[in-house]
Parts: C-alpha cells; structure tokens; sequence
C-alpha cells in the first residue's frame, strides 16, 4: 500500500539522500558539459579552416569514381586512375565533395578519396624548374604538361614543387604559380 507524499518502493528517510545523489549527478554532468564545450572551442577553428571552400585537394586513391550527384546512386560520369591528382573542392554534402578537376570538369567524389594534401600538375607544354623561388634562380629541369608534383611553401608568385620520377627518385625545385594547376591561392 502507498504511503502519501511517497513513490512506490520508497523507504521513509531516503528522500535527503535522493536528493543528494541527484546533485551529484547534476555537477558531474555540468563538469562533463563543460569540459565538451572547451574541448570544442579548441578546434572549432581548426575544423573551421579545414571546411571553408573552395580548398585544394588531390585525390588519395588510385582509382577514383566521378559521380554526376553526391551519391553511389548517381551515374559515374568519370573514372580516374591518377593518385595525387589535383582537384578544387567547392562544396560538400553528405560524406561526397563537389570538386572540379584541371580540365574544368565537376562532379562528386567520395571524401574519403580525397586528400587535404595539396598538389600541383604542370598545365603548359613545359614548366621550368629553378633552384629559387624568383625567376633568377638556376635552371634545374623543364617538366612536362600533366607532370603532377606536390605543392609545399609557396612564396609570392613561386612555389616549391616536388616530383617523383620514373625510377623512384625525387627532384624539387621552385615553379612559377603561372604554369601549375593548384598553385594559385583560393
């Protein structure tokens, strides 16, 4: 039989420390909170820069699908078999980036084929490669349209451009932004 004032299983004298326990929880769940909000305006910027679009990007995969819409449902408008392909990424929706590729195609990709690390592919008949990052700087070597490199340390209208040859080799060397899709700033 119920007592009045009482919950059914409730002994007389408990209701002091219920409601105890109940703060307990209370503060241990605002502490929880509290830590989550610092946690996050710590990387909110971070996550913030690491979204704004357009961005570069280069394609992490050597096989990759195009889509025509931001699914697998979508038709496969383009199949790319390049690694370190660049692209421009425009937008995102849903796990697929809307990105644009050096010859002006657009489309969706799977995300996760996508790498933030940036690259470059040469778009004129040849590029010169020099020691420094102005245009006085020595000759080391010419590359060839659609010769892809990564893009690292840009400086004014130069950026360090680092290839990897056919017998496994590395060759770097500073490029003008003019002459290597992705090197221009978005």
């Amino acid at each position: 039989m119920k007592q009045a004032g009482r919950r059914a299983g409730q002994q007389p004298g408990n209701a002091q420390s219920n409601r105890t326990a109940k703060r307990w929880v209370a503060k241990k769940w605002a502490a929880v909170v509290a830590a989550a909000l610092v946690a996050l305006a710590s990387v909110g910027p971070v996550h913030a820069a690491a979204n704004e679009y357009p961005h570069w990007g280069s394609l992490k995969a050597d096989h990759a699908n195009m889509h025509v819409g931001p699914g697998f449902d979508y038709r496969v408008k383009y199949i790319y078999q390049r690694k370190g392909l660049p692209v421009k990424v425009l937008r995102a929706m849903g796990g697929w980036w809307l990105v644009e590729d050096p010859d002006g195609a657009r489309g969706w990709v799977l995300q996760r084929l996508v790498s933030k690390g940036r690259t470059g592919m040469v778009k004129g008949d040849l590029a010169e490669v020099r020691e420094r990052n102005d245009g006085s700087g020595r000759l080391l070597w010419r590359a060839r349209q659609g010769v892809i490199g990564k893009l690292d340390k840009c400086s004014g209208d130069w950026c360090r451009f680092t290839i990897l040859t056919l017998q496994g080799n590395t060759r770097q060397g500073w490029v003008s932004r003019t002459v290597v899709w992705g090197a221009v700033e978005l």
